[in-house]
């Protein structure tokens, strides 16, 4: 258990945390939320001990150990990736050479019942224990496991650590995190590297993990999935609810109804109070009354507003310089990272004003293209023509880690602005919600979402009239999310954007590319369109089928012809599969009827049937796909 008692944190004369208390408990998986800015990192910080609070308590009880994934990276670039991930045990090497020297000292004292014996006891049995905690026999067989389920392959788990990409490099850090086995596991946006096949094992594995977690992100659906409980900060105020995301949106929204209500009322009573007190203060027989309601007024408690924080960028592309016909051509393009070939005899062209998507699954090769573009890297074969008078705007996924830690932010802007604009640098900076002695801190100061804000700070400095943006969301709140997707549509230059974000994307391009098997295809409208096409409403299903089929399609290529009793097996699986997806549906029908009833909102089995509901049209897909495979085996 971890108990927070009147934490108090001031920057300047802003005040972060204000006697703020809270217990995170055994079991409980914590969905920690709230702003860009909002304290939620910092809070992580106070508990792992990196930074002190101005004032309070934190009552960690002795022995539990802790485990802090944040937005740094801490790994040894020579090391391959396995044997960077085994320096998570190198404690573990440490501990054995310590209680090797401590059980010779016991050997060698005498003085049985010494206080000083006893406590050398006490310590070789917390050591042993603490060791115990391991299989010294199996750690490595146990790290591939683990890096497996994060996405590495037989092929590239030796490679070098300095031939992965940020996103990768995360990824081991969270893997050397994960196989310590912390008590307490606190992630700092852990899912913002990770593909859909790794979101889903990371969800699983915490739901069965043993100990507290408490985890940063802005995906409601992984929110959703791991979390049963969620803390929000705003406006240094906490809400907390024992649920997920959705019944936390639920709970709060019915606390501002009340809380509302509830001003109301006070609001009419203490009008009603005044009313009377005007009326009868100049009156001698009723003086006496009117004092006694000044009194109560005096003594009542007056509520605040139910505040919201609603600050947002204030962001606005300027116009954009008209360029070429055609903005971007490529002829044969192919793409390999060693014996790894991404992009295979790609050809394309992108023109003035088009607004593209890509899509797919992660590693087929859309931030590839991307770099392509915009010559971060070179083709293995093929070209990419620019266009005439075409000028680019490059947001990479990594781009809020490449700023300068060390620089100011005002620093930054001014040496991304052409000269022109480095006066209004400050200005620009307060439009991106820095204002006052913000612009003067260190980059390496500040949470993932400012750093991202800042990166498109830096963006909007240059008049670009062709942007390529991948993943801009990763760090960005709701709110700053669609103030980036207004100031989008209101661009009028040539758009592609790289994102896994329905709801960003949605009615924001005019073209979709789909990446898959090394290639592109195209289709006409947006993202909903798009998703349409395949019968489906997100990403997420589109990468759960084809992680499934991609096992299924292994599976069948290992397989010899069946026999007469595996095909009746096989059949009979089939049966009890169709029987399951219909009394799936069935019960999916009977929730989405209670649903539609305008009350069911309020209604306290809400959210667990909405949580129901979700969980059994996951188990449809995953039926779906099994009867799938199951008659594919049969057809071959």
């Amino acid at each position: 258990m971890i108990d927070l008692r009147g934490i108090n944190l001031k920057y300047g004369d802003r005040h972060i945390f204000k006697n703020l208390n809270l217990t995170f408990k055994d079991q409980e998986r914590i969905g920690l939320i709230g702003r860009n800015g909002a304290g939620k990192s910092t809070l992580l910080k106070i508990i792992a001990n990196h930074i002190s609070a101005d004032s309070g308590s934190i009552d960690i009880p002795n022995g539990m150990t802790m485990g802090f994934l944040t937005q740094d990276l801490y790994v040894n670039e020579e090391n391959s990736v396995l044997q960077e991930a085994l320096t998570a045990f190198e404690d573990l090497n440490k501990i054995e050479a310590e209680l090797e020297k401590l059980n010779e000292e016991l050997g060698s004292r005498i003085d049985y019942e010494s206080d000083n014996y006893m406590r050398l006891i006490d310590r070789i049995t917390g050591m042993t224990e603490q060791l115990g905690h391991y299989d010294v026999n199996t750690v490595e067989a146990t790290a591939v496991k683990l890096l497996k389920g994060l996405g590495f392959k037989d092929s590239n788990i030796n490679n070098a650590v300095s031939t992965f990409s940020g996103g990768w490099k995360m990824r081991i850090e969270l893997a050397k995190l994960l196989l310590r086995e912390p008590n307490i596991l606190m992630l700092d946006e852990p899912t913002n590297h990770l593909d859909i096949e790794s979101i889903i094992w990371l969800e699983q594995y915490i739901k069965d993990y043993d100990g507290i977690v408490v985890v940063i992100s802005h995906d409601q659906e992984f929110l959703d999935n791991v979390c049963n409980r969620i803390v929000e900060l705003e406006l240094s105020r906490v809400f907390d609810v024992k649920s997920n995301y959705s019944g936390f949106m639920v709970e709060k929204e019915l606390q501002r109804q009340v809380m509302e209500s509830t001003i109301k009322n006070q609001q009419k009573e203490i009008a009603e109070k005044e009313r009377l007190i005007e009326k009868f203060r100049a009156k001698a027989n009723k003086a006496k009354f009117a004092q006694s309601l000044i009194k109560q007024l005096d003594k009542m408690d007056r509520l605040e507003e139910f505040a919201t924080d609603t600050k947002a960028m204030n962001l606005r592309f300027p116009p954009a310089g008209r360029s070429g016909q055609i903005v971007s051509k490529a002829e044969s393009l192919t793409k390999s990272y060693g014996d790894n070939l991404v992009l295979d005899q790609v050809n394309f062209q992108i023109e003035r004003g088009e607004r593209l998507a890509f899509v797919g699954q992660n590693g087929q090769g859309k931030s590839t293209l991307a770099k392509l573009l915009t010559d971060e890297i070179e083709a293995t074969q093929g070209k990419v023509t620019t266009g005439h008078n075409v000028s680019i705007g490059y947001f990479a996924q990594d781009q809020p880690e490449q700023l300068d830690g060390d620089r100011t932010l005002l620093e930054v802007v001014e040496g991304k602005a052409p000269p022109e604009l480095r006066s209004k640098a400050r200005n620009i900076l307060g439009s991106f919600l820095f204002s006052g002695e913000d612009v003067d801190k260190k980059v390496k100061v500040l949470s993932g979402g400012e750093r991202s804000r800042l990166a498109l700070a830096c963006l909007i400095m240059q008049e670009n009239n062709f942007l390529v943006l991948d993943e801009p969301t990763n760090h960005l709140d709701i709110i700053s999310k669609q103030r980036l997707k207004d100031a989008l549509m209101q661009y009028d230059g040539t758009l592609l954007v790289v994102s896994h974000d329905r709801s960003f994307l949605q009615g924001l391009t005019n073209k979709t590319v789909e990446f898959k098997n090394r290639n592109i295809k195209y289709h006409i409208g947006d993202v909903n369109e798009f998703l349409n096409s395949r019968e489906t409403d997100t990403f997420r299903e589109i990468e759960k089928a084809t992680v499934v089929k991609n096992k299924a399609s292994q599976s069948r290529s290992d397989e010899k012809k069946l026999s007469r009793d595996e095909e009746k097996k096989l059949r009979r699986k089939l049966r009890y599969v169709e029987r399951d997806i219909e009394k799936y549906e069935s019960r999916i029908i009977e929730i989405e009827n209670q649903m539609a009833d305008p009350k069911f909102y309020m209604r306290e089995d809400s959210v667990s049937l909405s949580k129901e509901h979700t969980d059994l049209k996951e188990q449809v897909d995953l039926k779906m796909a099994e009867w799938d495979d199951l008659a594919s085996h049969l057809e071959d």
